[in-house]
């Protein structure tokens, strides 16, 4: 991962030219947000996977593609900005395929509510933990992370309006859901802490 001032590590040019002061960045602070944001947007990408096997030829299956096909993007360019600022994927990212795949397929066996009960709860959770990265940027300076503000804020309005889909398609009317909802968002919570940290 980054190295920390000092340290003889530079950022890359294609850093350095992107739209960001690159000399006084935070190394490990971006690091670490790069990483975490790829591995939710990874398994984020793995839920829809799940929930498309299960549910692709129902009368829901094209909403949930269309979701699914603004996650890939997102998970695009969260693979080029690991690129760019040399960050390494989080090493669970092996178990986040299982267990995002497992979530997905397992939600939308419960039926379309079910999923969207899933897609609720994960994208409420990821909407939380992105508000807090530009809460973070924004204390640090808005200038320098600019160019990373404006992806997370745009994924983040992204997450929120897959949130109020869920909700559109009667996601409260699941199998309990407020159980599930919890459960998910307790996985999700402990799936980003270590993500930032593995």
């Amino acid at each position: 991962s980054p190295a920390g001032p000092g340290s003889g590590w530079h950022w890359p040019a294609r850093a350095a030219s992107s739209g960001v002061n690159a000399g006084a960045i935070n190394a490990a602070l971006v690091g670490r947000i790069i990483r975490v944001d790829h591995a939710g947007e990874y398994g984020a990408n793995r839920i829809y996977a799940g929930q498309m096997a299960v549910l692709g030829r129902s009368a829901v299956g094209p909403l949930i593609q269309q979701m699914w096909n603004q996650e890939k993007e997102h998970l695009k360019k969260f693979n080029e900005l690991m690129v760019a600022y040399r960050v390494r994927p989080t090493v669970l990212l092996p178990i986040w395929n299982v267990a995002g795949f497992v979530l997905g397929a397992g939600s939308a066996l419960l039926g379309k509510k079910g999923a969207m009960a899933c897609t609720v709860a994960v994208e409420e959770s990821i909407s939380d933990h992105y508000n807090n990265q530009i809460r973070t940027l924004m204390e640090e300076d808005p200038e320098k992370y600019r160019e990373l503000l404006q992806v997370i804020k745009e994924f983040r309005d992204d997450e929120l309006e897959h949130h109020d889909i869920g909700l559109e398609h009667n996601a409260e009317s699941a199998p309990a859901y407020s159980v599930l909802k919890t459960a998910i968002q307790l996985g999700c919570k402990a799936a980003i802490f270590l993500s930032e940290r593995i």
